[in-house]
């Protein structure tokens, strides 16, 4: 039986991080063709293929971001071994590095992390990414964990490993002062529209619910950041669509309202992880305390 050499896969984990193999080489003192050599060495003793060339390009095979999960846990305990032989103790120092959808509710991410502003133990990072680029740092492990409003079923499912957090119902909002009945078309009629971009479920389950009621709304604009809808309806006196925790605050303050409610419409919220033998303790412990919060 061929034994694991760590050795190699140290080389792979940082050129699998730096997804460059010549700055690999330069951060790791050596030449780029040593460090092919021992990755391919690694290869041929697991059997596998773990990076393809796509141009000038490293990715990881499918292979090989099953091997990143492990070597990204083996060289942390590493590192927290090193730590403890040379100082004695542990760091009491906790960090977390979180991916959020950009287009998401900010409001909705502010709540998520607020059980983190209180601990003086714990150093936390915020990175904005679209959907494409959030999964893909996520399984190079930039992230300990992502908030998208995106279900992932279906995408990589031997990956990920993704849990609902929030279903929050979706209402029609608009400026105060107007006379709107509680039903579709009456007195939307007279309003101009400005909506989510037509592929967003949002938008899809109110153009369904608009073609029921035999409602066409006069559209201004379409966006697909949710502070954007609020800052559009807010200040164009036009009426939108968006969860109500989008608008919280302006709720709060009377500066837009909730009009109507829409039937079995709802935006979800997720988090996502990368399936590892080992889970990150303090975002399990923060995605555990939102749930029993909202139980």
């Amino acid at each position: 039986m061929p034994k694991l050499n760590y050795h190699h896969l140290y080389y792979f984990w940082r050129v699998a991080k730096l997804g460059n193999l010549t700055k690999a080489a330069q951060s790791l003192h050596t030449s780029q063709s040593a460090l092919s050599v021992q990755i391919k060495q690694l290869e041929q003793v697991m059997k596998v293929d773990l990076f393809q060339r796509e141009g000038r390009k490293l990715v990881l095979t499918e292979a090989g971001k099953r091997a990143l999960v492990y070597a990204e846990e083996i060289f942390a305990k590493g590192e927290e071994l090193e730590t403890l032989l040379v100082k004695g103790s542990l760091s009491n120092t906790q960090t977390l590095s979180i991916g959020t959808l950009s287009t998401m509710s900010r409001n909705f991410i502010e709540d998520f992390i607020s059980p983190l502003l209180a601990r003086d133990d714990v150093k936390y990072s915020l990175h904005a990414r679209r959907q494409a680029s959030l999964l893909n740092d996520l399984a190079n492990h930039q992230f300990d964990m992502a908030l998208t409003n995106i279900d992932i079923a279906g995408s990589g499912q031997e990956l990920w490993q993704c849990q609902l957090l929030a279903r929050q119902p979706v209402s029609i909002i608009g400026p105060p002062g107007l006379k709107l009945a509680e039903e579709l078309p009456s007195s939307y009629t007279q309003y101009r529209w400005i909506l989510p971009v037509s592929q967003s479920p949002i938008r899809s389950s109110f153009d369904s619910f608009c073609a029921q009621q035999q409602f066409q709304p006069d559209v201004l604009a379409e966006a697909d950041d949710m502070a954007m809808l609020r800052l559009l309806a807010r200040d164009n006196l036009c009426l939108t669509v968006l969860p109500e925790v989008v608008v919280k605050d302006e709720l709060e303050s009377g500066k837009l309202v909730s009009y109507l409610r829409l039937p079995n419409t709802f935006e979800n919220f997720y988090v996502v992880t990368v399936k590892r033998q080992f889970t990150n303790r303090l975002a399990n412990e923060l995605v555990q305390g939102y749930l029993s919060k909202r139980t």
